[in-house]
């Protein structure tokens, strides 16, 4: 699946899982979560290679078509064509994103909404599973 959109709600108290294969020869995909199409409260851009970084998670938001500072932090846990999980539990003051290897990082949420309803995840993945609790 190249891209993918839901248009759901995603809470304060919430967890979301995704569980997805990066293509055997991804570049990098990532997962999006904003109040709409433009702004984003949580961008998690795993990169193999891309943009100049090399195995390598990127963190960031971005609100009125400008991106934040972007955090670089914690393991690469992604390999091509090996499914990975990743946990997002959202505490409203911020994200944190967990990763099967037990890796996790903590971003704030820069947009402070207190629900989300526009999720995607783009690029060169197969999502195999989705859910919110």
């Amino acid at each position: 699946m190249r891209n993918m959109m839901l248009k759901t709600t995603f809470r304060t108290g919430q967890t979301l899982t995704i569980a997805g294969i990066p293509g055997l020869k991804a570049s990098h995909f990532a997962v999006n979560i904003g109040p709409d199409e433009q702004d984003v409260a949580l961008h998690v851009n795993p990169r193999f290679n891309h943009y100049r970084d090399y195995k390598r998670v990127v963190f960031n938001s971005c609100q009125g078509g400008s991106w934040g500072y972007e955090i670089r932090d914690g393991e690469f846990p992604f390999f091509h064509g090996v499914e990975f999980k990743i946990v997002i539990k959202f505490t409203g003051k911020e994200f944190v994103v967990s990763f099967f290897d037990g890796s996790n990082v903590v971003f704030p949420n820069r947009i402070g909404l207190e629900e989300y309803s526009h999720i995607t995840v783009d690029g060169d993945v197969c999502i195999t599973s989705f859910a919110i609790v």
